[in-house]
């Protein structure tokens, strides 16, 4: 039987939502929000406890907390997913789109584009601020027949939702192998599975190129390990859609992308985290 560890973070001040979204950039078995604290959960022989601390000092530095305190306690083995679902509910992302669990009931009188989820502990649920965000902006520039693709794709939610609002055809990439049987689970859900091809794999993997719609909600340092292969993938006046960043990322993101010839033509924030939206000159 597998052996896990839990980590109780404790930080002032206490922002669940925005510790919530930086700890899942993390490799987590698990994840609670308690009262005053998050608890998250990895097996014994995970290496994050490094990890753990350079995103949290990282966090001061970016002036997110002022302190924090980590407790880490052997825990028993439980069904981590099970205990996570119980948190998760239907989301109104907009006046035209909603995601729904697949185990939430929800009336649809509005006639409403529903995203059909079953998550399994990948990032991406629509529940943090930078998912809504991208969502919203892809409602916002998707034209009918577009060429999407998905960068660091999670549960493919954002592909999902690009080719529910009128895209042709998507490609969603990601390097966890988790993530793609996720994302292959996500697209028979939605019935679209000759529209959407999952990928496991880094971005040099992907050959295709012309994208009318490049989306990336991933951290700050790969978006900008990667903005090269991003703006080679997207076509002339094509849109590129970035989030996973915090409002203090803004400038240096800016700065990198529009040295690849992306002009920045919108932008959008919601809390500590931002959106920003590129087109090819």
């Amino acid at each position: 039987m597998k052996e896990f560890v839990e980590y109780k973070i404790q930080t002032r001040p206490f922002e669940p939502e925005i510790l919530s979204g930086l700890l899942w950039n993390l490799e987590l078995d698990g994840l609670n929000e308690n009262e005053e604290s998050i608890s998250i959960f990895v097996e014994k022989t995970s290496e994050i406890e490094l990890k753990l601390n350079d995103l949290l000092k990282s966090a001061i530095e970016n002036e997110l907390i002022d302190y924090f305190e980590i407790t880490k306690n052997n825990v028993e083995n439980k069904n981590w997913n099970e205990e996570w679902e119980k948190n998760l509910n239907v989301i109104e992302i907009s006046d035209k789109i909603v995601i729904k669990p697949t185990f939430r009931e929800y009336e649809n009188p509005q006639n409403k584009i529903v995203i059909n989820l079953d998550p399994k502990m990948s990032f991406g649920t629509g529940e943090h601020e930078t998912t809504k965000m991208m969502i919203r902006a892809i409602e916002k520039y998707i034209s009918k027949g577009d060429y999407v693709l998905d960068a660091g794709a999670g549960t493919a939610i954002l592909a999902i939702a690009a080719l529910k609002l009128g895209a042709s055809k998507a490609i969603a990439f990601d390097n966890d192998e988790w993530c793609k049987i996720n994302g292959e689970e996500n697209k028979n859900l939605n019935q679209i599975s000759e529209e959407l091809e999952i990928v496991l794999g880094e971005i040099g993997d992907i050959h295709q190129t012309n994208f009318d719609l490049i989306l990336a909600n991933i951290n700050t340092h790969i978006l900008i390990d990667i903005k090269n292969q991003l703006a080679e993938k997207l076509k002339y006046g094509g849109k590129l859609i970035l989030s996973g960043l915090l409002n203090t990322d803004k400038s240096l993101i800016t700065e990198h992308f529009q040295s690849e010839k992306l002009q920045k033509i919108d932008e959008d924030s919601e809390n500590e985290w931002s959106l920003l939206v590129f087109q090819k000159e």
